[in-house]
């Protein structure tokens, strides 16, 4: 089903071809890596020379929508046209199942209208049949013609475990006939909730959420937040690259490093909202940043521009990535005397180089 016009939004864009846009500047980045800083740089473990832990020994598993994972990593598809989503969806569904770890897609709105599956389709769950999978809408469609129908479609078609509502007003305002009227979408999001068959998760997808925010959407009756915060890739730069004219350009800069940086979004949202579960993505680099992102209140970490270039190419080259990924968050636990998560969100901290604290 197409969705409905509102406040300018064309239904009729070639999604497709802008998403296919999208990847080719994330992988190759110019104005895309002009952004904020995702502060975990400013979080410092103090080394514990005396661990007394056998490396092999650290568990990394958690619990998340009912099933365990092997380590607290969630994979952020990010996808382009039918084609190289396919592609790439398959890949990162085989990694994922390989190594235990979670899996969300990304847009499904093309699939929803008929265009294209994109490899969303429950192929993607035979290829992952053990792992938390998690649908995508987005946010804006839902006051634009979404409702429960699309978004119980959007979870059957890939064997969902839970449904994300990804938010993302700010590359709406910059991108040519984004959709910018975003009157109801709390509510919305409300209703669904009590709707679904499915638990709902709601993220931004790079320029942070608040502790005042996610206190909203928990008390709303939303499952988990997913902070995606500034230092990660920047829609405002990606959407800048594909300004139509200069002006456009950039206004879209001016933004370019807007938003609440990971580590400060992560540390917020934590405090206000203690019970719920919490997802730090946005700038996670590395297995070192996987465990700041713990250690400042994360459930999970999130990661997708960092591993896209290696689903791009095979399924092996993406289960390599994250398997490095989490050999280093398990040396970052070793060497903070932390012999699984719960120890890692207690390890210490000393103030970082040129800082007070």
């Amino acid at each position: 089903m197409p969705v409905k016009e509102r406040g300018g939004a064309s239904s009729t864009a070639d999604i497709g071809a802008r998403k296919s846009d999208h990847l080719d500047i994330v992988l190759a980045p110019s104005l895309a890596s002009q952004r904020a800083g995702s502060g975990f740089d400013r979080v410092v473990f103090e080394h514990v020379a005396l661990p007394e832990l056998s490396l092999a020994a650290i568990d990394l598993s958690t619990a998340f929508l009912g099933k365990r994972l092997k380590a607290p990593l969630l994979i952020s598809s990010m996808t382009g046209g039918p084609e190289r989503a396919a592609r790439i969806n398959a890949h990162l569904a085989e990694a994922a199942e390989e190594l235990g770890i979670a899996l969300a897609v990304g847009s499904q709105r093309i699939a929803l209208e008929g265009r294209a599956s994109g490899g969303l389709d429950r192929s993607l769950r035979r290829l992952a049949p053990s792992i938390p999978i998690l649908a995508n809408v987005g946010g804006a469609q839902l006051v634009l013609g979404y409702g429960r129908d699309e978004a119980e479609r959007a979870v059957e078609m890939i064997g969902a475990d839970a449904l994300i509502v990804h938010l993302n007003p700010l590359q709406e305002a910059l991108q040519d006939g984004g959709d910018t009227d975003w009157r109801g979408v709390l509510a919305a999001v409300e209703r669904l909730v009590r709707s679904l068959s499915v638990p709902v998760v709601v993220k931004e997808v790079g320029a942070g959420i608040s502790g005042t925010l996610a206190r909203r959407l928990v008390d709303a009756g939303v499952h988990a937040v997913d902070v995606a915060g500034a230092g990660g890739t920047s829609w405002a730069a990606v959407e800048a690259e594909r300004a139509p004219d200069a002006a456009r350009r950039d206004s879209a800069l001016l933004f370019a490093d807007w938003g609440i940086p990971t580590a400060e979004a992560i540390v917020d949202v934590r405090r206000a909202c203690p019970e719920a579960v919490v997802i730090g993505s946005g700038g996670i680099r590395d297995g070192l940043d996987v465990a700041r992102a713990i250690r400042l209140g994360a459930d999970l970490a999130g990661q997708a521009a960092a591993s896209l270039a290696s689903a791009d190419h095979s399924a092996e080259a993406a289960a390599a990535h994250f398997r490095t990924v989490i050999g280093q968050l398990r040396v970052a636990c070793f060497c903070t005397g932390s012999g699984d998560l719960s120890a890692l969100r207690e390890a210490r901290l000393r103030a970082a180089p040129g800082t007070d604290r």
